[in-house]
C-alpha cells in the first residue's frame, strides 16, 4: 500500500470548510468550479502523484542528475511524469478555456500543486517553472513569441526557466552584467554573459529549454532601471527546425538536497558569439515584468516547503505508530512489552509540532491563493483589497514554511531517533531537500526587509488595516466558544503587542538610519509570521468546532479533534515565543550594529 504523503482530507477541509472556495463560482470566470469539479481535480492530481511522482522520490536522490559529455542526464522517470502533468492540463490549468486552459482557480490549482510537491518536488518543480515562464510570455510577449513558444511549453515538450542570478550579482540585481546588443533594429539581441544556479536550466527529459532571462541592453541606464527581459532558448525555432542558440551548460551544481532537480551554470554566446535573445515587452522594464514570475515563485517556494514538511510528517507519524520502545514512566515492570513510541508524550509533542507547522503553513498558502483569485478576477474594492492582502502576506507565505519547515522536518528526524539519520528512511532526504527553500527566491533576510521596509507602508498601511479586520472577524467568530475564547483573547493581546512594536519601529525609522531600522527585520518577520499562523489556526479551529457540532462519523470526529489539538498546541507552545521576540524588537541595545567585522574572530 502506498504511504501517505499529504492529507487530502485536510485539503478539502481548507477548501470547503475554512475558505468556502465554492464562493468563487459567483465570479463568471470560475462558475464551472462547483464541489464536484474541485473533487475531480484533486483526485486527478492525487492519481498523478501516486503513479508518476511519489514512487520515484527516493530513487531520484540515489540516482541523481549528472552532467556527462555536455549532456545533463536526469532520472528516466522525469519525462513521463512531466508529460503526465502536461497531458492532465496542469501546466496551463489557470489559462482561459479559449487558450486551452481550464480556468482553474489558483486556490484549487495550488491545493493540487501541494499534492504534487509532497509526492516529489524534484519533478513537480520543473513543470511549474514552465508555467511561470509561459505566463511571462503570454502576459508581456508579442504574438510571434506566443505562437513560437507557448504551445511547446504547455505540452511539456519544452522546459521554462527564470534566469537572473550571475556570479557577481546574486540578490543584488543592480550589479547584473549580462549584455544584450540589438541586431537588425531589434529583430533579436545578441546576448553575452553567464547565469548560475538556474533551476531546471538544462536536462534531457525535454527537447528544449526556454530561459526568461534578464540582461542589460548596451547603453541602458545603470542599476535596476536598465534591465530588460528576453526569451533565450537553448535551441531557437527557425523554419520548423531547432537551431543551436549558443547557450551552453558549463556544469550542474552538486547540491545538499534536491539531487534530482537540476541547478545549471549557463554560458551565453561563449562558443559562437551568436546567442540570440528576443525582447519581451518594452526595453528596461524587465525587472518589473520578472516580478510577476518571482511573486508566483515565492508562493510556490512556500508550497514546496510546506509539502515537503507534510511528507516528512506522515513518514515520522508512520514510524511512531510502528516502532515499540520503552514503557510509560509509571510502569516499572520490565516483563511488560514495550509500548509504541507514539504513546510517549514527548513524541506526541514533536508530532504535534510538525502538524501545527505543516497545516498552519498550508492554511496560509491557500488563503493567499484565494486572495490571488479575488485580486485577479473579482471587481472593484474586493479585488484591490485582496491584492493588498496578498502583497502583505507574500513574504510570510514564502518564508514561514521555508524556515519553520526545516525545524518541522528536524523534529520528524528526532521522532525516528538514530534511524532518522540513516537513508533507510526518507526523513534525512526531506531534511536535505527542504533546506534550500529558505534561500530560493530571496533569502529570509530579503523578505524581512521587504515586509518591514515596504509592504507594511503600501498605500499608507492600508494592507495592515485590512489584515486587522480579517483577523478581528475570526476572533469574533471564536469568542462565543468556551473552548476557543481564551485563545481568541490571547490573539487579541498578541495583536496589540505587534501593533505597539510596529509603531515603535517606525518611530525609530524617523530618527535613525535605515541600517538601524532594518537591523532586526528578519526577527520582525518571524514575529509577524507567528501571529499570522496563529490567526490561521484560530480560523481552522472555528471550522473544526462547526464540524464537530454536526455529530460526524468517528473518522471525521478524530480529524476535527486533531485539528483542535494542533490549534491548542500552537497557541500554548508557539505563540508565547512572541513575548521574547517583542522584548528584543523593542530593545535599544544594538548588539549587531555595535559588532564590528574585526570582532568576529
Amino acid at each position: 500500500m502506498l504511504e501517505q504523503y499529504i492529507s487530502s482530507r485536510n485539503l478539502r477541509f481548507m477548501l470547503y470548510e475554512v475558505l468556502d472556495v465554492t464562493q468563487l463560482q459567483k465570479i463568471e470566470h470560475f462558475e464551472a468550479y462547483d464541489r464536484e469539479a474541485i473533487d475531480m481535480a484533486l483526485d486527478a492530481a492525487k492519481q498523478i502523484g501516486d503513479q508518476y511522482l511519489f514512487p520515484f522520490y527516493r530513487v531520484m536522490d540515489k540516482e541523481k542528475a549528472r552532467y556527462e559529455d555536455g549532456v545533463v542526464h536526469v532520472h528516466p522517470c522525469m519525462k513521463p511524469a512531466i508529460q503526465a502533468m502536461a497531458e492532465g492540463g496542469w501546466i496551463n490549468a489557470h489559462e482561459d478555456f479559449d487558450a486551452g486552459g481550464q480556468q482553474m482557480p489558483y486556490t484549487v490549482l495550488n491545493a493540487a500543486t501541494l499534492i504534487f510537491h509532497a509526492a516529489n518536488a524534484n519533478i513537480a518543480c520543473n513543470a511549474f517553472l514552465t508555467t511561470g515562464a509561459a505566463n511571462l510570455i503570454r502576459t508581456f510577449g508579442s504574438a510571434a513569441l506566443n505562437e513560437a513558444y507557448i504551445p511547446q511549453l504547455y505540452s511539456g515538450q519544452w522546459q521554462g526557466t527564470m534566469a537572473m542570478t550571475e556570479p557577481q550579482a546574486g540578490s543584488s540585481l543592480s550589479d547584473l552584467s549580462s549584455s544584450a546588443e540589438p541586431v537588425n533594429d531589434g529583430e533579436y539581441y545578441r546576448i553575452k554573459g553567464q547565469k548560475i544556479y538556474i533551476s531546471g536550466g538544462d536536462h534531457n527529459a525535454v527537447d528544449n529549454v526556454v530561459h526568461l532571462l534578464l540582461a542589460r541592453i548596451k547603453g541602458a541606464p545603470a542599476g535596476t532601471k536598465g534591465i530588460s527581459l528576453f526569451v533565450v532558448p537553448k535551441f531557437r525555432p527557425e523554419n520548423g527546425q531547432l537551431v543551436f542558440n549558443d547557450v551552453t551548460t558549463a556544469g550542474i551544481y552538486g547540491k545538499m538536497g534536491q539531487k534530482g532537480y537540476v541547478a545549471a551554470h549557463l554560458m551565453l554566446g561563449e562558443q559562437q558569439d551568436d546567442c540570440r535573445g528576443y525582447l519581451v515587452g518594452q526595453a528596461n522594464q524587465g525587472l518589473r515584468y520578472m516580478f510577476q514570475m518571482m511573486n508566483e515563485a515565492r508562493i510556490g517556494t512556500g508550497m514546496v516547503a510546506a509539502a515537503t514538511a507534510s511528507a516528512a510528517y506522515y513518514a515520522s507519524l508512520k514510524y511512531a505508530n510502528e516502532r515499540p520502545q520503552g514503557r510509560h514512566p509509571s510502569n516499572k515492570d520490565i516483563s511488560q512489552p514495550p509500548v509504541l513510541i507514539i504513546e510517549h508524550a514527548d513524541v506526541r509533542r514533536m508530532l504535534l509540532f510538525q502538524k501545527a507547522i505543516t497545516e498552519g503553513s498550508i492554511a496560509l498558502l491557500l488563503q493567499c491563493s484565494l486572495y490571488g483569485d479575488l485580486a485577479h478576477r473579482a471587481q472593484g474594492e474586493e479585488a484591490s483589497n485582496a491584492h493588498l492582502l496578498l502583497e502583505l502576506l507574500t513574504p510570510i507565505a514564502k518564508s514561514y514554511p521555508s524556515e519553520m519547515g526545516v525545524q518541522s522536518v528536524s523534529q520528524g528526524m528526532q521522532v525516528l531517533g538514530g534511524a532518522g539519520y540513516t537513508d533507510d528512511f526518507p526523513l534525512e532526504q526531506h531534511y536535505r531537500d527542504i533546506r534550500v527553500n529558505a534561500i530560493y527566491e530571496g533569502t529570509t533576510t530579503i523578505h524581512g526587509m521587504d515586509l518591514l521596509g515596504r509592504k507594511l507602508t503600501m498605500e499608507n498601511g492600508k494592507g495592515l488595516q485590512l489584515l486587522s479586520k480579517e483577523m478581528q472577524s475570526v476572533i469574533e467568530a471564536a469568542l462565543p466558544s468556551a473552548r476557543l475564547k481564551p485563545y481568541a483573547e490571547q490573539l487579541m493581546k498578541t495583536g496589540a503587542g505587534l501593533q505597539e512594536t510596529t509603531m515603535n519601529l517606525f518611530q525609530l525609522a524617523s530618527t535613525e538610519s535605515p541600517e538601524v531600522f532594518l537591523a532586526d527585520a528578519t526577527l520582525y518577520l518571524e514575529y509577524f509570521s507567528t501571529m499570522i499562523i496563529a490567526w490561521m489556526w484560530l480560523k481552522q479551529a472555528v471550522a473544526a468546532e462547526k464540524g464537530l457540532a454536526q455529530n460526524p462519523a468517528e473518522g471525521d470526529k478524530n480529524f476535527y479533534e486533531g485539528k483542535l489539538q494542533a490549534f491548542s498546541f500552537f497557541f500554548e507552545y508557539e505563540l508565547p515565543k512572541m513575548v521574547g521576540m517583542k522584548i528584543r524588537l523593542n530593545s535599544r541595545v544594538r548588539v549587531t550594529m555595535d559588532t564590528s567585522p574585526n570582532m568576529l574572530v
